[in-house]
């Protein structure tokens, strides 16, 4: 089994008397598309920069395939890709020529063509990036961060402002990035996208992680609130109803789908919130 890609223990950031982040630990494995997750000023931007080595850490250990990111090694960076919710590329260049400009940064690039049909540019090609769409910029982005084809890619809020049909586009090319067997490091706000291209996600609130599992895993857990609406299977239906019949609580409606991402994310951003306060 090969070495986690990413791993962080213990890992703290204070900035005065201000933790933003308060002992976090994660383990993401090679091959995985991992999501973090968690409202403004959770710590999730901190700690993404840490392991980009962006952002120095106050304490903890981290390592990024193999590496310490603090010490911003050469190695590490031919190794990973970034892609930030915005990129800044020259505008009067094609899109062959800006992925080519960014391909001659990397000891090992990844070929031309197959970076540009993998992001979904080929019939863009030629075309200059000041032509494209918002959706076809934010793929020009991907490109870039797929250049020197890491090993290791951290996606910010890829989707944000796309409009339905260009978000599920930009899913589709996620997906094919794991398919290369890519390690993909996602932070997004949209709990429906977490749920379609993550294997594993982790929800921080105040500085910690308070969840962390498949987006099946986290919604069988739910803590079921009585106030709330909730769905069971078909063939527990009529099982509840008869417990709601004796115990004189009414059901408005009985579905069969479980509780989504969503729900999970609200609730335990909610109970968290609550606990800190």
């Amino acid at each position: 089994m090969s070495a986690p890609a990413i791993e962080v223990r213990a890992l703290r950031k204070s900035y005065g008397e201000v933790e933003a982040v308060r002992g976090v630990d994660l383990t993401v494995q090679t091959g995985e598309v991992f999501a973090l997750l968690g409202p403004n000023g959770a710590g999730k931007t901190t700690t993404v920069e840490i392991m980009e080595g962006h952002r120095s850490r106050t304490s903890g250990e981290v390592k990024v395939l193999g590496f310490d990111p603090g010490k911003r090694a050469r190695g590490l960076k031919e190794r990973i890709g970034i892609v930030l919710q915005e990129t800044g590329v020259n505008r009067f260049l094609t899109v062959a020529e800006v992925i080519d400009q960014f391909r001659s940064y990397y000891p090992h690039p990844r070929p031309l063509d197959e970076v540009i049909e993998v992001v979904g540019l080929t019939d863009k090609r030629d075309q200059l990036v000041r032509k494209l769409s918002g959706g076809q910029q934010r793929r020009l982005d991907v490109a870039v961060g797929l250049a020197g084809d890491p090993d290791l890619l951290f996606l910010d809020e890829p989707t944000t402002g796309f409009d339905p049909s260009a978000r599920r586009n930009a899913w589709s090319m996620v997906k094919n990035l794991n398919e290369l067997g890519k390690t993909v490091f996602l932070t997004t706000h949209y709990m429906d996208e977490a749920q379609f291209l993550a294997d594993r996600v982790a929800i921080i609130v105040g500085g910690k992680i308070v969840a962390e599992g498949t987006p099946k895993s986290l919604s069988e857990g739910l803590k079921i609130d009585p106030r709330a609406t909730y769905s069971v299977p078909n063939e527990q239906a009529a099982a509840l109803e008869e417990l709601a019949r004796t115990k004189g609580i009414d059901l408005i409606q009985v579905a069969s789908a479980a509780p989504s991402l969503e729900d999970v994310y609200l609730q335990l951003t909610r109970d968290a919130e609550k606990g800190d306060a």
